[in-house]
């Protein structure tokens, strides 16, 4: 049941990290921000835990700002409990513990959330756990499920497959019946994405992807390959993939231009696409919510686990960036909120 917290309560002030001017990790600082007031659909959440996500380093940069009406505060999923609602909110009451993707606002001690954008955590999961699962569900829902299509007994590529947005593409991606394969960086985290479900990890340090794709296919192909390095995979994906398959974008850690040979594309009549979730419409967001809430977060913690590499207090917002960019990390990073 949840747990009525009079409004009295909730501080005219809040902490929050704030970007310094040279925009390095070591420039994050805890600053003193007005608390958000709630608008009438919209819910004001005491955060406990906030995930670490690549798109917060690049805000952090300056590559990456938030859409118009959005906080500049970064973060973009987190977890806590329910403290107030606007006047037209039906779905919610205070004390209910939520997990939401958000535009922005998630580095913080308080952060809002449209009411039909948020999800209630399960009484056995903990926030740091919640604080793990928005980005990476929505994001693979949305990319590998909606626009690429992935149906059962097809062959789906993931790389960086002991990323976050990895470990829970290859959960749900064998959830639903595909055949997996996953590249990574080390023994370590093949191990990990094998013991996710992972059919077949290959370690692209010492082994080239495509061949390995192609031995494991017959020399088909993958029908369906999500990418996050962009760079030089963008034609190695193209000769990975096979006929009729789809190529989804959704980083480029290696670089966003490429030159590629548009005539295998051709030939192979392959689709070349991507997408991301922070700008989109709050009403898609809402049906993307709805979708998730049916048919993946009954999933959760069962047949979908988060993986959580590290927990940093809020105010070292800057070492979980450092580890971040150094992609020594496997699954999550999560800052405990709680200050």
């Amino acid at each position: 049941m949840p747990i009525e917290i009079p409004e009295k309560e909730i501080p005219e002030k809040m902490r929050a990290i704030a970007i310094g001017a040279d925009r390095t990790p070591a420039s994050l600082v805890l600053e003193t921000q007005n608390t958000p007031q709630p608008g009438s659909h919209e819910i004001l959440v005491k955060i406990s835990t906030a995930g670490v996500n690549r798109g917060d380093c690049y805000q952090r940069m300056g590559f990456y700002p938030p859409p118009p009406g959005a906080s500049e505060i970064m973060g973009l999923e987190f977890a806590g409990t329910v403290v107030a609602c606007g006047a037209a909110v039906t779905r919610w009451q205070p004390g209910a513990r939520v997990a939401a993707l958000v535009a922005g606002g998630g580095y913080a001690e308080y952060g809002l959330v449209h009411e039909d954008h948020a999800l209630e955590i399960p009484e056995s999961m903990s926030f740091t756990d919640a604080a793990a699962l928005p980005e990476t569900v929505f994001t693979v829902w949305a990319n590998v499920f909606e626009l690429g299509g992935l149906k059962p007994d097809q062959t789906f590529l993931v790389h960086g497959g002991s990323s976050g947005i990895g470990t829970t593409a290859i959960q749900m991606a064998k959830h639903f019946g595909a055949l997996v394969a996953a590249t990574a960086g080390s023994p370590e985290k093949c191990a990990v994405c094998a013991d996710l479900g992972a059919d077949l990890t290959i370690n692209y340090k010492t082994t080239d992807f495509v061949k390995e794709i192609s031995l494991l296919t017959g020399g088909n192909g993958a029908e369906l390959i999500l990418d996050m390095v962009g760079g030089s995979y963008f034609q190695r994906n193209i000769e990975a993939a096979a006929r009729g398959g789809r190529i989804v974008n959704i980083a480029h850690l290696e670089g966003a231009k490429a030159e590629i040979d548009m005539l295998p594309v051709m030939l192979k009549n392959l689709t070349l696409t991507g997408s991301t979730l922070r700008a989109r419409p709050i009403e898609e967001k809402t049906r993307l919510t709805g979708v998730v809430s049916e048919k993946i977060w009954p999933l959760v913690g069962g047949t979908i686990k988060p993986v959580v590499d590290s927990v940093f207090p809020l105010v070292e917002a800057g070492a979980a960036h450092t580890l971040m960019e150094t992609s020594q990390h496997i699954g999550k990073i999560i800052l405990d909120c709680d200050i």
